[in-house]
């Protein structure tokens, strides 16, 4: 290590993201609520993009992962997440600290390059590109960061970047925490994961800040196996939902001054045992399906859950949803579904008003949760959340009360002959076979 070099040492732990949607699979909303006209033809989808920002600093030869050194752990991962990689998914590695031995500061801190382009991946030069890298020098994480961001480049699609590393940027300025603000503020669908290789609080606040400015996670690695799992979900949910980008939001703590959504897909965040409101216009016939997701993004106490109620204007429950799952352990979800039908005579017309002429009912959607944060974990900014919200058709109405008793009436009785006439049977047969055992 050279002596004009700072050494590295930090991490900790987050987790989550917004995801996409898993109570929406659970209710079937569309992935895209906006459908394109008739005869129209859909707009070609970009494809996912991943850019993984390796450090390859020469604090990366410490051997201290299961005895194995941090930059070969990286590197067998790496292959195995290459091999994995889906084809649509264009994929680019860009490194940092991998070229200068020196100890001039000022050229040290300029060292991060594109190892292998963002595109259509050639497995065989990727894995080659990573064999070859050794660990060398500074740690330039926010000029890293800036660099991958153009590697990707503008779009409506999410894009990722992915950053493993060891400690914290020796490099500031410029501060790599900023540089993810910065990012986040161009409003370009950026995510910034990270995951770190070494466990002190400092680098996990400094890695911690980098994933929550961009609504990503943090990961604190401590197995060769959970840094591959990783970074394969990571690409992996890179290539789930690229197709859809959320629109930004902010809820209110109040219906009245809520924002008002159509059918799409929306992000916010939300703070521990916060509500957030929202309004959406139901009209006669139709029926709302909503659902939301919350990311886990960093460690909570356990004892928790999300609710998302669905009143009227005035506060009046109409329905609610918990916790539905979302088969992910860093994300819970729920979802519900609601039509002017079932509304009990809140939206009141006449009996001869047609359903076009009945009005609009305000239905205000509160997203609430009852997570805390564990001991020394950062409450600012807000969870990341993502709403669903969709209007459909309203499902037809059940029938009347009358008849469905009247039908269970004679299902009920239908059963019982059933019964009585299979028990007969049986019991003949069963005394004409003793009868006949007695015989012989």
């Amino acid at each position: 290590m050279n002596t004009g070099r700072r050494p590295k040492t930090r991490l900790g732990s987050l987790l989550a993201a917004l995801a996409i949607t898993g109570a929406s699979l659970l209710l079937g909303l569309p992935a895209h609520a906006d459908e394109p006209s008739a005869g129209a033809s859909p707009a070609p989808k970009e494809a996912p993009k991943v850019d993984l920002i390796l450090d390859v600093s020469g604090s990366m030869n410490t051997a201290d992962i299961q005895g194995k050194s941090r930059i070969s752990v990286a590197q067998n991962s790496l292959n195995e997440v290459i091999d994995a990689l889906p084809a649509e998914t264009e994929f680019g590695i860009r490194t940092l600290g991998a070229t200068y031995p020196g100890n001039d500061k000022n050229i040290g801190c300029q060292d991060t390059k594109q190892l292998f382009p963002v595109g259509k991946t050639n497995k065989v030069e990727a894995k080659t590109a990573v064999a070859t890298l050794r660990p060398t020098g500074w740690t330039p994480m926010g000029l890293a960061l800036r660099g991958a961001a153009q590697d990707l480049g503008k779009g409506d699609a999410t894009r990722r970047i992915v950053l493993i590393t060891d400690g914290e940027d020796t490099c500031t300025p410029p501060d790599p925490c900023d540089v993810a603000r910065e990012l986040a503020s161009q409003g370009i669908h950026l995510v910034v994961d990270t995951l770190g290789l070494a466990h002190d609080e400092k680098t996990r606040q400094q890695l911690l800040c980098i994933a929550n400015a961009t609504g990503g996670t943090y990961t604190d690695v401590r197995t060769p196996q959970q840094l591959t799992d990783k970074v394969k979900q990571l690409v992996d949910r890179s290539n789930d939902t690229y197709t859809v980008t959320p629109s930004k939001t902010a809820g209110t703590d109040k219906c009245e001054s809520a924002p008002v959504l159509t059918p799409g897909v929306y992000s916010d965040r939300e703070k521990f045992s916060e509500h957030r409101v929202y309004k959406v216009p139901v009209k006669s016939g139709q029926e709302l399906r909503a659902s939301v997701s919350v990311g886990l993004d960093r460690a909570v106490a356990r004892d928790y859950g999300v609710l998302l109620q669905a009143t009227s204007a005035t506060g009046q429950e109409l329905v609610r949803g918990t916790d539905a799952g979302s088969a992910r352990t860093d994300v819970i979800s729920t979802g519900l579904r609601w039509s002017t039908d079932d509304s009990k005579g809140y939206v009141t017309a006449g009996p001869t008003t047609s359903a076009k002429d009945k009005p609009d009912t305000t239905v205000c959607l509160v997203v609430s949760n009852s997570l805390a944060p564990q001991a020394g974990v950062q409450a600012d900014p807000g969870m990341p959340l993502e709403l669903t919200v969709d209007l459909a058709s309203a499902s037809p109405a059940p029938e009347g009360a009358a008849m469905g008793l009247g039908r269970g009436w004679i299902l009920l009785l239908t059963l019982t002959l059933a019964g009585l006439f299979l028990g007969l049977v049986a019991g003949w047969i069963a005394r004409w076979r003793i009868a006949v055992w007695r015989e012989n």
